[in-house]
């Protein structure tokens, strides 16, 4: 049972919206193939404020999101679907204002020490969010964007969820800097969101799913509930990553000699311990899923780095268990380096159209596994610069959204290096965390 008390829900508009025409956007394969995932759900913890009040956040974040929306009014509208007879639908967004859900909730037996430092990330934590247990498809009649604030005895957190069809995890952190940054008073922004939606034939037609409206309205629709798993948050420090860049690439030979990154290194040292943990076979086959993205590949036409939707596919990478363990820690880092390399522009066009002409929905059942790591998320998103208004925030979490055996979340460390958040067993963790070789590069948990 839960200790997470819900005081008030309310609906918040875009501010002084004076226009009654409804604007319809068009969803791209990048954003359809998410209708089947659950929404994005990240958190941010700060401490009370002294000089600020509970009732005081409380109105400012309801004011500052109403006026924030007004450059982002897809996430005030709701999902359009068209069926056709063929058993398909077409699936667009509806600007019409129908709101954001704002959730105002106290769980004053929890401390942000609560969050912070316990070893295992607390079940509790996904009751701090909004929308659990809704998919993407049920947007329709579900908001597209919903806030909680949960107070705690000592400070509080604002968990965000934002329909995935909507955007990707950059226009989820460039929506949640945008906020922070209307709350501390600024009445414009420093990179206004561009909302066109990219396609690469100017005159595409809405494209048609596989799915109908009455399968998009019942919950759980492909009938997949995923069996909890422990989250433990790891913390690698700027030094112990540049000595694992450096121990991958003096591992590697030939012309693919210092090419690896400081992330690529990174997770597969990650990817070791995890397989290494898991009692595999050595002839058994292991994944490692990337999401690619499509910002800083696409050329022409260009994605612009402040684009407002979904331009991301995935890249999967297969390894034997033998490889990957004896191979040492270059040759699993060479093997994500070639499928990151291979994910050119020419490619992701590929994929595009590909997607348009036989649309294949994405979904948490076919993309994990107990032998798959599932990457999302970057530490390039600007996390910590999330201040409202009073200070910045201690961590970062994420909701029960999308969590499957072998999910990792990446974020930038609250100081330097980076964080993992991994989903895996109890028994897979306590391994990894009794493991000195994975260990020795392990700084801190938060």
């Amino acid at each position: 049972m839960t200790s997470v008390k819900v005081i008030s829900t309310s609906t918040i508009h875009v501010a002084n919206k004076d226009s009654t025409v409804e604007e319809e956007i068009q969803l791209t394969p990048w954003d359809l193939q998410f209708l089947l995932f659950d929404p994005i759900q990240k958190g941010l913890l700060f401490w009370n404020n002294p000089i600020t009040t509970p009732p005081i956040i409380i109105q400012r974040l309801k004011h500052s999101l109403s006026s924030t929306l007004s450059f982002f009014p897809l996430l005030a509208g709701r999902l359009s679907v068209t069926e056709h007879d063929d058993n398909t639908s077409s699936v667009s967004v509806i600007c019409n204002n129908s709101g954001a859900l704002f959730v105002h909730a106290v769980a004053d037996k929890y401390s942000v020490n609560d969050i912070v430092s316990s070893v295992y990330t607390p079940r509790f934590v996904h009751s701090l969010f909004p929308l659990n247990r809704v998919r993407n498809h049920e947007g329709i009649t579900k908001p597209l964007l919903a806030v909680q604030v949960t107070e705690l005895n000592d400070g509080f957190f604002v968990g965000c969820a934002m329909n995935h069809v909507v955007g990707d995890g950059s226009s989820f952190w460039h929506f949640m800097n945008s906020w922070a940054e209307i709350s501390r008073g600024s009445e414009e922004l420093s990179k206004p969101p561009v909302l066109e939606r990219w396609f690469l034939d100017s005159s595409a037609s809405a494209i048609r799913v596989p799915l109908t409206k009455e399968k998009m309205i019942q919950s759980g629709y492909d009938g997949f509930v995923p069996e909890p798993q422990c989250e433990r948050v790891f913390h690698f420090s700027k030094d112990k990553i540049a000595e694992l860049k450096a121990k991958a690439n003096a591992e590697i030979e030939g012309e693919s000699k210092n090419k690896i990154s400081s992330l690529q290194a990174l997770l597969t040292h990650l990817w070791r311990s995890v397989v290494g943990s898991q009692g595999l076979e050595p002839e058994e086959e292991v994944n490692y899923s990337l999401t690619m993205g499509g910002r800083g590949r696409m050329k022409s036409p260009g994605v612009a780095e402040n684009y407002f939707g979904n331009a991301v596919q995935v890249g999967i990478v297969g390894m034997k268990v033998k490889e990957l363990l004896e191979g040492g820690l270059g040759k699993g880092a060479l093997e994500l380096n070639k499928i990151v390399g291979l994910h050119t522009e020419e490619k992701m066009k590929s994929y595009y159209r590909g997607w348009a002409e036989n649309p294949r929905l994405l979904t948490m059942r076919g993309l994990g596994g107990n032998n798959t790591l599932v990457t999302s998320s970057s530490p390039r998103f600007d996390v910590y610069g999330n201040d409202f208004g009073w200070g910045k925030p201690v961590a970062v979490r994420s909701g029960a959204g999308n969590k499957i055996h072998g999910t990792i979340t990446v974020y930038a460390g609250a100081e330097d290096g980076v964080d993992f958040e991994v989903c895996l067993s109890y028994e897979t963790l306590e391994a990894m965390g009794n493991n000195p070789g994975f260990m020795d590069a392990f700084s801190a948990a938060y």
